[in-house]
């Protein structure tokens, strides 16, 4: 499948939870299951450089806690049966506590827990530092992004009217924009590389294999050990077969980050957040643009609500058309004058549609796991579909079905949720267990979000994922609404046009989901996610106080508003 690898949302159940794309990313168990919030209390370190006093006492500190969290880990693997299996060939003695093969988003933030917990680090990286979040994802996508929020700006004479505000014809420079998004990028990567130096983790230049239990080689010839290893190497942009990828008039998002040009018509494979948000940039920048959707609806991984509200602002009044229900089963780049050519067939039918003819053509049809050539074999583990299996702590799960000591999976690897910070957190979560503190990760509490101009976010339960689970559990679903024109700030912005929808259980006030479309609903959507992953219930967030007028005001209304029994 194309635009989404993974089947209708309307039924969730049938949808695999490693999947590729923001549709199949998130998670939808099949037991629900009461799991704890990755609420981590950071330990404050000190350092120096002039005082040896200062620089003596930390490195007391660090051997004491090496040593306590030594013992404490020993404790929690016995307890969790992590040793099962364990090889006669693993080293008796380590060269570090942890090895991070992968230092993108979740390597990164799994490195600086590590450290701050006492545990001596390497991050093996054979790219880039940063990984596709910060070189060629959500870092310089944002940067576009703002680009086209601005521009939007500048071009709606109709709202500068109404502000009082006279501004003259807008313009852009395209190699200025491009720069600025990859000024972004190399900015992050910089801090984020800083970042880990200055907390004393090692970076190992080379591409990481696993060679056994707790065994790690890095380029050709090093070889490094480490009692725990966390695999987290990411992703890559998938491209489906019977499509010719030349990166000029046929593209990934890798390509298109960069802009090396603007097209009169792109034709866009997919409608998922990914896409979304391109068609938002292009757009802005004076393209036309044509959606490609394999399933029957447009934004397929979006509460159906929700994706009716933003095809009205995001869509229709763009220079959009689409076509759902299609796949393209052949794409052929332009070539000797002629144009990008876009073979669609009937989905269902597989009877051949039309073909279209653009002036380029951009792949989203999700994310692929990069797990080849990793030495999985070396430790008997088979991947599935690409994604390393793992269980609820992240361990990894080998051809058997049993835990391999020591070895672990985070972010799109294991394709349990395809987000940079869900990574991160997965991250934390195994530096947690490794330092004596069990820990399982609530997938169901990390917010996600699309950063279209108005922004898409949600966190928990679709509508009609929560409706499935209450008749297999035997219990009601409510459903309260707020718009944003009844929110002052909003107004005050001229930018009334959104919704905010909560989902949940009217017999004890439990959140299953919260839905939000409008100005800053990235930034608005924390609240609700914070108060899944802490267990709080609607009747105490009711009793919250909300600054006035702010837009969190939008989530204060949507929580009053909800139907509580006690």
């Amino acid at each position: 499948m194309q635009a989404s690898l993974s089947l209708s949302v309307s039924n969730p159940a049938a949808i695999p939870r490693s999947g590729h794309g923001f549709e199949s990313s998130l998670p939808f168990p099949s037991k629900p299951v009461n799991l704890r919030f990755c609420g981590l209390r950071r330990e404050a370190l000190g350092f120096s450089s002039t005082s040896s006093s200062s620089s003596s006492s930390s490195s007391s500190i660090s051997a004491y806690r090496s040593n306590r969290n030594a013992a404490r880990s020993k404790k929690v693997w016995a307890s969790l049966g992590g040793d099962n299996g364990s090889s006669s060939s693993a080293p008796k003695s380590f060269d570090y506590d942890l090895i991070i093969i992968g230092a993108g988003v979740g390597g990164h933030g799994a490195a600086l827990h590590a450290v701050e917990k006492g545990l001596k680090t390497a991050i093996v990286e054979g790219d880039v530092v940063g990984g596709t979040c910060v070189n060629r994802g959500c870092v310089p996508s944002k940067a576009l992004l703002a680009v086209s929020g601005r521009m939007r700006e500048l071009q709606n004479e109709h709202h500068l009217k109404a502000l009082g505000l006279q501004v003259s014809a807008a313009s852009y420079d395209r190699q200025g924009v491009a720069d600025h998004a990859n000024n972004l990028a190399t900015k992050i990567r910089s801090n984020l590389t800083n970042s880990m130096k200055a907390l004393g983790v090692d970076i190992l230049t080379g591409f990481g294999t696993v060679l056994g239990p707790q065994k790690v080689k890095v380029g050709k010839d090093t070889v490094v050990t480490a009692k725990d290893i966390i695999i987290a190497t990411g992703s890559v942009p998938f491209v489906p077969k019977g499509i010719e990828v030349d990166g000029k008039t046929v593209i990934t998002s890798d390509h298109a980050l960069k802009l090396e040009s603007i097209p009169d018509w792109i034709a866009i494979v997919g409608s998922g957040y990914i896409g979304l948000e391109f068609s938002d940039v292009y757009t802005a920048l004076g393209s036309e643009v044509t959606f490609v959707e394999a399933l029957d609806q447009l934004m397929p991984g979006f509460d159906p609500e929700i994706g009716k509200l933003a095809q009205r602002v995001l869509i229709n009044p763009r220079k959009i058309d689409y076509h759902t229900g299609v796949f393209a089963t052949k794409i052929t780049p332009a070539k000797d004058g002629k144009p990008v050519t876009i073979e669609l067939i009937d989905a269902k039918t597989k009877e051949p549609k039309e073909t279209l003819e653009v002036d380029a053509a951009l792949i989203a049809t999700g994310r692929a796991p990069f797990t080849n050539g990793l030495g999985l074999e070396n430790i008997n583990v088979a991947t599935q579909r690409g994604f390393i299996p793992v269980d609820e702590r992240m361990r990894v799960i080998d051809s058997n079905g049993d835990r391999v000591p020591h070895l672990f999976c985070i972010g799109d690897a294991n394709g349990k949720m395809m987000l940079a910070h869900a990574a991160s957190a997965q991250g934390i979560s195994v530096v947690e267990q490794l330092t004596g503190r069990d820990h399982v990760l609530n997938h169901l509490s990390i917010p996600a979000a699309c950063f279209t101009h108005p922004e898409i976010s949600m966190v928990g339960l679709t509508e009609p994922q929560a409706r499935e689970k209450a008749e297999l559990e035997g219990f009601e679903v409510a459903v309260a609404k707020t718009s944003f024109k009844a929110n002052t700030k909003a107004l005050a912005e001229n930018e009334g046009e959104g919704l905010a929808k909560l989902i949940y259980r009217p017999d004890n006030g439990e959140i299953l989901g919260v839905h939000i479309f409008g100005l800053h609903a990235a930034d608005l959507i924390h609240e609700a996610s914070n108060a899944i992953a802490l267990g709080t219930r609607i009747q105490d967030l009711k009793l919250a106080v909300h600054a006035h007028p702010t837009l969190s005001e939008v989530l204060d209304e949507l929580f009053k508003s909800a139907k509580v029994s006690f």
